[in-house]
């Protein structure tokens, strides 16, 4: 319970938090460009739910790997 804990704190540091969001925005649109592009320039409406999926898996992805990487020099230093 205490990994989870600290992996929490981690992950929402404000730097983590950032960089994050900076690679959900390009991941994200690249990936709303590739599952729905089609239907985007096809005039059809999009599915809202996978936009939103789009964004927040690789905002979770890249927040997990740094605040990971952040415990494990952490533990390394000590």
């Amino acid at each position: 319970m205490a990994f989870l804990s600290t992996l929490f704190q981690t992950a929402f540091k404000r730097s983590i938090v950032q960089a994050a969001i900076k690679v959900a925005i390009v991941v994200g649109t690249i990936l709303n460009l590739i599952n729905q592009g089609g239907r985007l320039f096809d005039g059809l409406p999009l599915s809202w739910f996978h936009v939103g999926l789009n964004y927040l898996v690789p905002y979770c992805v890249s927040s997990y790997s740094a605040a990971r990487n952040e415990m494990r020099r952490s533990e390394e230093n000590a």
